[in-house]
């Protein structure tokens, strides 16, 4: 089969496409013929090695000390099963799903192993195949920030900082959706689409400072990084929570500093759930959240999707498409 491989740490340029061996299907795995994918920023800071502040020790020993131990990037994929190993009963031959692979990667492929212990759901129905895999990175990243971490609820002000990247489109929408009024920080071209999720006012950071914002907010989710706990702290009303999704070592210590103060800082992991990655799928179907899709690329160009993800001018997902094959 064909993949997207990498075989040094380096430039969007590392990326190369080639022939690899199928993967095999054990007990409680199943294979899914790839549809689409996508390129996300935590495949781009392993393909650079570009870690937040404090992880780029634990980052090579985890995945790899020279050169990625794991091959083939990728962490989502929306396709249709094709092979089911023993073991398997929730899902059928020809199902189409959405699944993350996490840390474990392998979802840049034209076959791609999914295992019982990662996250699976149902493609939402009147979703074609890049869309439903631009729900899943941003969507289970902000629905376990805003829900779970900041547990924003009916009434509370949220700002959302990197409103109009993958995880900030979704941000938005999930914080909205639980009843909170939202306003978004990004460039001013990409306004008008934040203000469509839901935002209802947008700060343009090239014009204003969104750290000037005095005493105005329940819940600031940052989901750029660069900014200090002490940048965002004035911006917070009393017993207002900062919720950091990509966090340094700083920002980790800054939460444990704080977790008994007027306002908090918070930080963490995102876990792999299937239970998100459903409510997600479910959050879709309904209409409570929809995928925003920066631009969508051939397998063959996958250097170029990794490019367009360091530009750090994304608007929400880059996409992979992977053509039918016979």
């Amino acid at each position: 089969m064909k993949a997207a491989i990498t075989t040094r740490y380096g430039g969007p340029e590392a990326m190369i496409v080639g022939d690899v061996p199928d993967p095999v299907c054990g007990p409680g795995d199943m294979i899914v013929r790839a549809l689409a994918a996508t390129v996300d920023s935590g495949d781009a800071r392993v393909r650079a090695m570009r870690m937040p502040p404090g992880f780029g020790l634990a980052a090579r020993l985890a995945f790899g000390i020279s050169k990625p131990r794991q091959p083939i990037l990728g962490t989502v994929v929306c396709g249709e099963v094709v092979r089911l190993g023993p073991g398997i009963t929730r899902h059928g031959i020809r199902d189409r799903i959405i699944a993350s692979t996490g840390l474990r990667f392998g979802a840049h492929a034209e076959l791609v192993r999914i295992s019982a212990r990662e996250p699976v759901a149902a493609m939402p129905p009147g979703f074609n195949a890049e869309e439903a895999a631009a729900l899943v990175f941003g969507g289970m990243t902000a629905l376990h920030y805003v829900r779970d971490v900041a547990r924003v609820s009916a009434g509370d002000r949220v700002l959302v900082h990197g409103a109009s990247g993958s995880v900030g489109t979704a941000a938005v929408q999930i914080a909205r959706h639980l009843g909170a009024d939202v306003d978004g920080v990004c460039r001013g071209t990409n306004a008008a689409l934040v203000r469509s999720l839901g935002a209802a006012r947008v700060i343009d950071y090239t014009r204003v400072d969104p750290a000037g914002e005095l005493d105005r907010y329940d819940v600031v989710l940052d989901t750029v990084g660069g900014r200090s706990f002490a940048d965002w702290r004035g911006v917070l009303r009393f017993g207002g929570r900062c919720a950091f999704v990509a966090a340094g070592w700083r920002e980790f210590a800054t939460a444990v500093r704080t977790r008994r103060s007027d306002r908090r800082a918070l930080a963490g992991v995102a876990p792999e759930s299937e239970e998100n990655l459903r409510e997600i799928a479910r959050l879709a179907e309904i209409g409570a959240l929809r995928p925003v899709i920066d631009s969508v690329y051939g397998l063959t160009d996958i250097a170029k999707a990794h490019a367009r993800v360091d530009s750090n001018r994304k608007v929400g997902s880059v996409v992979v498409r992977f053509t039918p094959q016979a």
